[in-house]
């Protein structure tokens, strides 16, 4: 080969190369994936530009060519998504900036929580930091009080390292133990106060606790775990809060250690870095025992500051929530507001109701919380003449869902609702901040890299994810259902996925070579859709959708019709399994303790709405359904028992199409079904 062709050679592939680069980049800056529509535009634009040059022509005109180039030949429809959501962008855009400027600056400064908390005692010390009933505590009695704490197990020989479970109901005291041990860098694990027995032990167990903070009021639940807890850990340790009778259980005075230990800062030569495990808090254990996941300070702070600054809350705000704080909700979205932004937040010991607004407008509150179905049980109160005499401003939360957005917003009159999607330990987190009806968040259309989140393809029934020839995760097109995941980047305190305790629970969440060869991403285990501005909306977990006839249902889209239907009911949708048929045939339980419920009625609605697949053929009325201290309500169980009236004391119906309705699921129909007499 001549000199001459092996350097043209060694050209074309070195424009081969470029080609590719900038194909690449137009594709992760605009989401444009046509390659031939990127060639077009690159040849055109360079003759554009080529002759622009030619003729004189300045920069300004030359652009203005180039934009009406690359609009005719296939830029229509970027531009005109651009048009419609270059703002929202923007101000989002805007909104992240200010939040990873703060997170740099406690990066920089190596912030743990306690230290910036500190800061705020300094700049107002006398200013309400959390109002509990109707008890003030200042920035400054909370420092005081969690300092003691320090110094007090810092006394008992508590070294940094060591893990204790706290294990309370929502009360003031409960967020400056958690900070105090927080100081000496004893990392408390936030127990659900509702867990009993073997639910209970495992939960303490499970981080190797040393000892157990708990409150007189729950002295017998732990009473009746300490066997197991002392069996497992030698030398365990019990401190109660509260009037108790030492010689019922060997537990020691908290309250009297307390008081005898300095409000002196505590004196530790490591005082910890931004890094370090700040706590554990528990999913809700909906699909089976509680997974402890890591919560270091970076990410209570960095939760934190998305709440703060994609909702603009301001310091001077006052904050209500009703929810537990031994969970993420509670304990971390909305006290964060209050340790690492300076705000006043209001608790109640347990969320009532027919007491929301009351609460609301007693504490003068300016943003409130909700999640799950709160909203719905609120909905469902008798009307009342001051349920708008609020100065609420902001509610933010996850879980309000579409069917009762308008009407709860209206009757309340709320100006704004920050949806917003995430996990306990996930890092695919986003947020509403444009009042979207049903929007969960938004992805964005125009530069998508900028927060690197997306949908993939995954087997609706199975959960699988839906690899290309080339082995890497496919993602979704604006309509199509998929796994949200956000990409991992341990460099990156917002982009890390800290996992669980248990290391093989850490693993199932990750999906490997997601985008590239020996990236990782964090499943979220939720299905979601995107329109085509990028708005995202959810669809329902992960294995939760079942398939029936050969569609794919929605349990979460059943369960709001049914709820709406019979008032507000609490209800659960889920997929048995029925002999010799594919698939698994919808099946609802619902709470009727008072036998109101009219079958007909449901059964004709749910004909109207839905399609005949998504139509529940069989019907479970319950006295109550089972429910996680953050109101969502547990169907694996349900699940596993099916629809056989002789295991199930509940009424059962079936949905018998000759008669065209919900009759009386008996033994002798059960055998019929099951044996394909009867046709569903």
């Amino acid at each position: 080969m001549t000199q001459n062709n092996v350097c043209c050679t060694y050209h074309v592939q070195e424009i081969f190369v470029w080609y590719q680069y900038i194909v690449s980049c137009l594709n992760d800056i605009f989401g444009i994936h046509n390659p031939l529509c990127v060639a077009r535009g690159i040849v055109f634009l360079g003759m554009l530009w080529f002759f622009a040059a030619v003729a004189g022509l300045n920069i300004v005109l030359s652009s203005l060519l180039a934009y009406i180039g690359f609009y005719t030949i296939g830029g229509k429809e970027f531009f005109h998504t651009m048009r419609r959501t270059v703002f929202r962008d923007f101000r989002a855009l805007y909104r992240l900036t200010k939040m990873k400027r703060f997170i740099r600056k406690c990066r920089k400064n190596n912030c743990t929580v306690g230290k910036v908390f500190q800061s705020f005692v300094k700049k107002h010390p006398d200013k309400v930091c959390i109002w509990h009933e109707d008890r003030k505590w200042t920035f400054q009695q909370i420092e005081d009080y969690s300092n003691q704490v320090a110094n007090c197990f810092a006394e008992l020989g508590f070294r940094r390292g060591d893990d204790v479970a706290v294990f309370m109901e929502s009360k003031a005291e409960f967020v400056a133990i958690w900070l105090g041990l927080s100081k000496i860098g004893v990392v408390p694990a936030l127990i659900n106060s509702n867990l009993r027995l073997h639910t209970l032990s495992f939960s303490i167990t499970v981080v190797n606790c040393k000892a157990v903070i708990f409150s007189s009021e729950l002295m017998e639940a732990v009473k009746d775990v300490s066997p197991t807890l002392n069996e497992s850990s030698a030398g365990m340790q019990y401190f109660c809060m509260g009037n108790f009778d030492p010689s019922a259980f060997p537990a020691r005075s908290l309250d009297l250690l307390i008081k005898e230990s300095s409000t002196i800062p505590p004196n530790d030569n490591n005082k910890g870095n931004m890094n370090d495990r700040l706590f554990y808090v528990y999913t809700s254990g909906t699909t089976g025992m509680p997974k402890a996941a890591i919560i270091r300070h970076s990410r209570f702070m960095w939760l934190g500051a998305g709440i703060h600054f994609m909702n603009k809350i301001k310091s001077d705000d006052v904050l209500y929530t009703a929810l537990p704080l031994y969970h993420t909700a509670g304990g971390i979205l909305s006290l964060s507001q209050t340790i690492c932004f300076g705000t006043t937040c209001c608790i109640r010991g347990k969320f009532s109701a027919s007491k929301f607004w009351d609460d609301c407008i007693k504490y003068k509150a300016t943003v409130a919380q909700y999640i799950g179905e709160l909203c719905r049980y609120i909905l469902a109160q008798p009307e009342k003449p001051n349920e708008r005499d609020h100065c609420i401003r902001l509610m933010f939360g996850n879980g309000l869902r579409p069917q009762i957005w308008k009407q709860f917003v209206e009757r309340f009159n709320i100006p704004n609702i920050g949806e917003l999607y995430g996990s306990t330990e996930g890092n695919a987190n986003i947020i509403n901040i444009d009042n979207k009806m049903g929007a969960v968040g938004f992805m964005s259309r125009i530069i998508p890299t900028i927060y690197p989140v997306s949908l993939i393809k995954v087997d609706a029934s199975t959960g699988e994810v839906i690899r290309s020839p080339k082995g890497l995760c496919v993602r979704c097109e604006p309509g199509e259902p998929g796994e949200f995941v956000g990409k991992i980047i341990d460099s990156d305190p917002i982009r890390r996925f800290d996992g669980y305790v248990n290391q093989s629970a850490t693993k199932k969440k990750i999906v490997r070579d997601c985008f590239a060869k020996g990236d990782m991403a964090f499943l979220s285990g939720d299905l979601l859709t995107m329109d085509e501005d990028g708005y995202l909306f959810f669809v329902d977990r992960t294995g939760d959708t079942f398939r029936w006839r050969g569609e794919n249902v929605s349990t979460m889209e059943v369960e709001g019709l049914i709820s709406k239907v019979l008032h507000h009911a609490d209800s659960v949708v889920y997929g048995v399994e029925v002999p010799d048929n594919e698939g698994r045939a919808g099946m609802a339980a619902i709470t009727d303790p008072d036998h109101s419920v009219d079958l007909k009625e449901l059964q004709s609605e749910l004909s109207r709405v839905l399609p005949p697949y998504a139509i529940p053929l069989f019907i479970r009325l319950c006295d109550n359904l089972e429910a996680t201290g953050t109101f969502k309500l547990k169907k694996v169980d349900l699940q596993k028992e099916g629809f056989n009236p002789s295991t199930i004391k509940d009424p059962l119906y079936y949905l018998n199409k000759k008669l065209g309705g919900y009759v009386s699921l008996d033994d002798e129909a059960y055998k019929n079904i099951c044996s394909g007499k009867i046709r569903l």
